[in-house]
């Protein structure tokens, strides 16, 4: 069984929780039985997690051996330029290590998505953008770490597809069964 679900922000990927006070967790969600996280989302990220009762096909999607693309929203502080955009594109040197190359695209437009409770914050005074960005990779806290690196803090991150599989209308909460092998 391979399901879609769409994370919403501040939810754990898990599906207990031990701290103090209890944060949200996947158990909430009416979930089928027996389903895992394929993955990671952070408890400040939002968007698409793939859940499945099959340990093969969950190490599939997560071993980074398989550059199995993530493409994300990113709402980033500040105005890219084309060069922080090609540093993307090129891969950029993290504490960690350097990150493969990214597909990055400045959106002339904010997407068209639910609105995040709470909302981002506004500023006047410092401007924001929206970009979308693909990686093979799946490193800790990875995309927010790699925007920072070119001087564009991330704001907001919303995965949307994950190799073939997408998000499309799923709200936050909401889940659908995949046909799979999906990619």
């Amino acid at each position: 069984m391979l399901i879609a679900f769409n994370k919403p922000f501040h939810v754990l990927c898990q599906f207990t929780d031990r701290g103090t006070p209890a944060r949200r967790t996947l158990a909430e969600f009416g979930l089928p039985a027996g389903v895992y996280p394929a993955g990671r989302l952070d408890h400040d990220s939002e968007g698409l997690l793939l859940l499945t009762d099959d340990g093969a096909l969950a190490h599939r999607i997560t071993d980074p051996r398989h550059r199995l693309r993530k493409t994300y929203l990113v709402q980033v502080e500040g105005t890219p330029t084309d060069a922080q955009l090609q540093a993307l594109r090129e891969g950029v040197d993290l504490n960690d290590g350097p990150a493969r190359p990214a597909l990055a695209r400045l959106l002339d437009a904010p997407p068209t998505i639910w609105p995040r409770d709470p909302p981002v914050r506004f500023r006047k005074s410092v401007p924001d953008a929206w970009l979308e960005l693909g990686i093979s990779e799946g490193r800790n806290r990875q995309v927010r770490r790699m925007t920072a690196a070119v001087g564009l803090p991330t704001l907001r991150l919303v995965r949307t597809a994950i190799g073939s599989a997408r998000l499309h209308a799923l709200q936050p909460g909401q889940w659908r069964p995949l046909a799979h092998p999906f990619f």
